[in-house]
């Protein structure tokens, strides 16, 4: 209604000059003024219509990005809880295997195994181990360190998977996001029926849109998606597809 009444001024004063006729110069010169006064006007409420336009579309952004960030914090959250579930569950056996053997690797026998592989499987457990409690200090570099190591030491260790994902992770929290998807997608060819291989594939995924990869990040949680429905990795995949539009 501000608008309409004072566009309205200039509309009622030209009326008013027309109704009287144009007889003389001078009138003439007042229609022209008007007409000029009333042409500006119509500029300048373009101008705040304009102007009003792109604040709210700024406001609706912003309330768009505000929830974006919302979901992802919530997807970052479960993903950070997870990790969490399986560093305990590491750190638990790690102390209990501290309480039987007192500082010394406890030798336990197995049909066709030798004594010499059951004191390399305690130490490769303990390597292992030492890295983790590394990692859940937030040593990450230091970590990194112990778990290329380890890989190298122990090649055909059961803990490989384990290790080569908690390697990635050290990666990725250092935002060396390209170093980080090599050690996830080791895992995902070279150990399918790891308990680490659908963590492994989302976390690939993640390096893929951390690096502006979003074609390729979006295949991937498409991937877990339709691959492995009613998951937590599927669940994690799918809101990532969504904050990106998908």
């Amino acid at each position: 209604m501000p608008i309409l009444r004072r566009l309205s001024l200039p509309v009622l004063a030209l009326a008013a000059v027309l109704s009287v006729g144009c007889n003389s110069e001078d009138q003439l010169r007042r229609v022209e003024q008007e007409v000029g006064d009333l042409k500006l006007e119509v500029f300048k409420l373009r101008q705040q219509v304009e102007d009003g336009n792109k604040l709210a579309a700024t406001e609706h952004k912003s309330a768009e990005e505000a929830r974006d960030q919302d979901r992802r914090f919530q997807a970052d959250l479960q993903e950070n809880l997870r990790q969490l579930k399986d560093t305990t569950r590491v750190l638990n056996n790690r102390m209990g295997d501290m309480r039987r053997s007192s500082g010394r690797p406890i030798v336990i026998e197995t049909p066709g195994e030798s004594p010499a592989a059951a004191v390399q499987a305690a130490e490769d457990e303990r390597a292992f181990n030492a890295a983790v409690l590394d990692y859940n200090r937030g040593n990450y570099s230091l970590a990194a360190e112990g778990l290329k190591l380890f890989l190298k030491n122990y090649p055909q260790s059961a803990k490989r998977p384990d290790a080569l994902f908690f390697l990635g992770l050290c990666f990725y929290n250092q935002k060396m996001f390209d170093q980080a998807q090599s050690s996830f997608e080791r895992i995902i060819k070279d150990h399918a029926a790891s308990p680490q291989f659908l963590p492994a594939k989302l976390k690939r995924g993640q390096c893929l849109l951390k690096q502006g990869l979003k074609p390729a990040a979006a295949k991937a949680f498409k991937e877990l998606v339709d691959g492995f429905p009613d998951t937590p990795e599927a669940r994690t995949a799918q809101q990532e597809l969504s904050d990106l539009g998908l």
